[in-house]
């Protein structure tokens, strides 16, 4: 098959027509450049940051090379490692993340973003592309039992209470994974709905279907996001991610629900005890629908959230925050209040469908497709663009940035895959 990253092809965006002009390619602030980072090619708006405490934590790991069209897929005012935002919008409340990104659920715009295609560590956010694969392969009223296999989760690691030998249905199961963030719940899951191979099976299922997903920067080493080598996300694949899950009126249900009990195992003399969600943003946010946290010491915290409001379904991914001032779900509170401020036509990019990026890659076209780049926005104030000019202006500009990427876009990526 020809090789799959046609993000070129796909990088088309209204913002080229609608004249929202997007920050161009960011130093973020010192210090929070990630791990492989793309270097900032010319000045631009850095991410608004909020102060954070120094911590201890382990050396952030080095990502595989970076593709530059994989930083193309959704748009190429996306492949910045600095902010991207609609022309003239308020600028986005500070936060401690990495990166972070906004969009909508239903119409797939990206309303903004930092660095959304910069590669970070997921932590427990990685159980929503373990729900999205195997919630609709598993029958939530089967029975299971619990492996000693199913056990295997780093000591002192996030567990929902499962018992070895207990037997549970499989609703419980997701629910323990999405209200208490059980890793023993996500080898259970990943085991059932990885076939004959087991959990293997199941990570391998997970980073077949982010590919088709188009979320070229993901790739699962453990179910649960317990860190593993080799195992990273981006914001911008995370919402691709999200989108999924919250299409699936199962895993809305699931998201919502504020607490659960996981029954007594009379053969195993243990009781049955309640859990509670512990994302807050259920709780405190006026039409949260849900979302997912995590945590490790390399990741930091991570946060998936997504709220309604005035039939407008929005969307927030963030990578490596810290909890003070704020905590990832405050973060991501204030993230969601500034997208729903925006105008409904505000964009600078868009969620790629299911399925678009290999479509494309399959059809083999006769000649690279050749697509503008939106206006780079000034770094001092927003840029205002006439629509018609900016087209054709950028157009004559970028022909030669764009013939140059025309190599890359048809390379195969056997390399890439070699170093996860």
């Amino acid at each position: 098959m020809p090789a799959r990253t046609v993000a070129a092809a796909l990088a088309v965006t209204p913002a080229a027509a609608t004249g929202t002009a997007p920050a161009t390619e960011a130093a973020p602030a010192p210090g929070t450049t990630p791990a492989g980072a793309a270097p900032a090619t010319s000045t631009a708006v850095a991410c608004p940051r909020m102060p954070a405490p120094k911590v201890s934590r382990p050396p952030r790991p080095v990502p595989p090379p970076g593709m530059p069209e994989d930083r193309l897929v959704g748009g190429p005012a996306l492949a910045t490692a600095g902010l991207v935002a609609p022309a003239g919008a308020p600028a986005p409340p500070a936060t401690t993340a990495v990166s972070w990104l906004v969009a909508d659920l239903d119409t797939g715009q990206v309303l903004g973003g930092c660095g959304p295609h910069e590669y970070g560590t997921p932590a427990s956010v990685q159980k929503l592309l373990l729900a999205a694969t195997m919630m609709p392969r598993l029958d939530p009223k089967q029975v299971v039992t619990v492996t000693d296999e199913d056990m295997d989760i780093e000591p002192g690691s996030s567990a929902v209470g499962l018992v070895e030998g207990g037997r549970y249905t499989v609703e419980t199961v997701w629910l323990g994974l999405l209200l208490n963030s059980g890793n023993e719940a996500a080898n259970v899951l990943a085991r059932l709905g990885g076939g004959v191979d087991g959990v293997a099976g199941g990570v391998r299922a997970m980073n077949e279907y982010a590919q088709q997903l188009g979320a070229l920067q993901t790739h699962a080493v453990t179910p649960s996001g317990l860190d593993g080598p080799g195992q990273f996300t981006s914001a911008y694949d995370l919402a691709l991610i999200a989108r999924v899950c919250f299409a699936d009126p199962t895993f809305r249900r699931y998201a919502l629900t504020e607490r659960t009990q996981i029954p007594a195992q009379p053969a195993k003399r243990t009781k049955g005890f309640q859990i509670q969600n512990e994302n807050q943003l259920i709780y405190r946010y006026p039409g949260a629908l849900g979302g997912k946290t995590g945590f490790t010491d390399l990741a930091r915290h991570t946060y998936v959230g997504a709220a309604e409001r005035d039939g407008r379904r929005l969307v927030v991914t963030l990578l490596g925050a810290e909890p003070q001032p704020k905590r990832g779900w405050e973060q991501g509170a204030a993230l969601l209040d500034w997208g729903f401020a925006l105008p409904r036509s505000a964009e600078v990019g868009r969620l790629v469908q299911p399925g678009e990026l290999l479509a494309a890659a399959s059809a083999e076209p006769s000649a690279p497709v050749v697509t503008a780049a939106p206006r780079p926005a000034a770094a001092t104030r927003p840029a205002r663009v006439d629509v018609a000019g900016t087209w054709w202006t950028v157009a004559g500009a970028a022909a030669g940035v764009v013939l140059l990427l025309a190599g890359l876009l048809w390379r195969r990526r056997a390399t890439r895959r070699s170093t996860r």
